[in-house]
């Protein structure tokens, strides 16, 4: 989560989806078994990394742990979902489904039409990429009800997305955009992309090597790939254990490092990989409120109320500022935010 959405939970939409049907056919077994053993992205050996694990979120039930790949370094997610019961977790937990009127969305919508909210990305760190102003068509891939999409605009693109949601995505269309609903592979747009923004959705996919080819094959020669993704690395990870947000058991199925990432990016016909290091305070504020209220089969209401977690954020922000600027600097930063461009043929 990031405090850009402060706000939001929704934005995540599932982009795993995309290649439900095609990865359901190819590896049904692999993906129903309970600890399945192969690397979703190498097809490497797998071992217990992190075990323990349950939803600090939504209080979904299950016991999960995180395997580690041997040969590339990937971690994913044990059990692993079936496709179809992970399509009907995101229908009545996480999508959006029309909220509106209520503190949250007021708020939130205030938030991202405020000048506080440019000030704040540049003091906290942009992983969304709101901060970058530029020309040319840019695809956000997995945009939700659009939010993001009027910040991409604002900026100079020429903003358009994808969306599984058709609930979401028409009020992303109410709001002038086009928005393609159906998979990512199907997608055959009339004139490439400049850009393919994947902001917080590769780590949801059950299959990242495919959506991170299908976004390749949509962008013109030199076109640009923007991604962020929690980092497998990050210092927050072992002081909170099994209440690090960034487990968001189910939902998070791969947990990238900060060399899985660019290893994948470049035999996906990506170069010129740029790779920084942010941590967002509503990411260490979200983890502490987890740490406190999260309790097994319980949803965490707390990280939904504004009283609660907005004044967390800015004591992070203010009290950890040498922490979060360290582990940024030492490479192990909360968030992955990584540039990259297509290589041309």
């Amino acid at each position: 989560m990031r405090i850009s959405e402060a706000v939001s939970e929704a934005r995540f939409a599932p982009p795993a989806i995309d290649e439900l049907e095609a990865l359901e056919a190819r590896r049904p077994a692999e993906i129903s078994a309970p600890n399945a053993a192969s690397c979703v992205v190498c097809t490497g050996l797998t071992e217990s990394s992190t075990s323990g694990l349950f939803d600090t979120r939504f209080g979904i039930a299950g016991d999960f742990e995180v395997r580690h790949c041997v040969r590339c370094g990937l971690e994913q997610l044990s059990p692993m979902p079936a496709p179809a019961h992970l399509k009907s977790l995101y229908e009545r937990y996480y999508n959006f489904s029309g909220e509106c009127d209520t503190v949250y969305t007021t708020l939130r919508g205030w938030f991202f039409s405020s000048f506080l909210y440019r000030w704040w990305i540049r003091l906290d760190g942009d992983i969304s990429f709101h901060s970058r102003t530029g020309r040319g068509r840019l695809l956000d891939i997995g945009c939700n009800e659009g939010r993001t999409l009027k910040n991409y605009a604002r900026n100079g693109f020429q903003a358009e997305g994808t969306e599984l949601n058709e609930t979401a995505a028409a009020v992303a269309r109410e709001a002038g955009f086009t928005v393609f609903t159906g998979r990512l592979n199907d997608l055959i747009p009339e004139v490439p992309y400049d850009v393919a923004v994947l902001s917080n959705v590769l780590e949801h996919s059950l299959d990242p090597k495919a959506m991170v080819r299908s976004a390749h094959g949509l962008l013109k020669p030199d076109g640009q790939i923007w991604i962020s993704c929690p980092n497998s690395q990050s210092w927050l990870r072992p002081r909170f254990g099994r209440w690090w947000i960034n487990w968001h058991v189910p939902f998070h199925i791969t947990h990238f490092s900060q060399t899985a990432l660019r290893d994948l990016l470049e035999a996906s016909g990506f170069q010129h990989v740029e790779i920084r290091h942010i941590t967002p305070a509503l990411w260490v504020a979200s983890s502490v409120i987890a740490q406190l209220f999260a309790r097994k089969g319980c949803p965490t209401r707390q990280l939904r109320n504004p009283l609660v977690i907005f004044p967390l954020v800015l004591l992070c922000r203010a009290l950890l500022f040498p922490l979060l600027y360290w582990g940024n600097r030492a490479g192990r930063g909360d968030c992955l935010v990584a540039v990259a461009s297509k290589m041309e043929a």
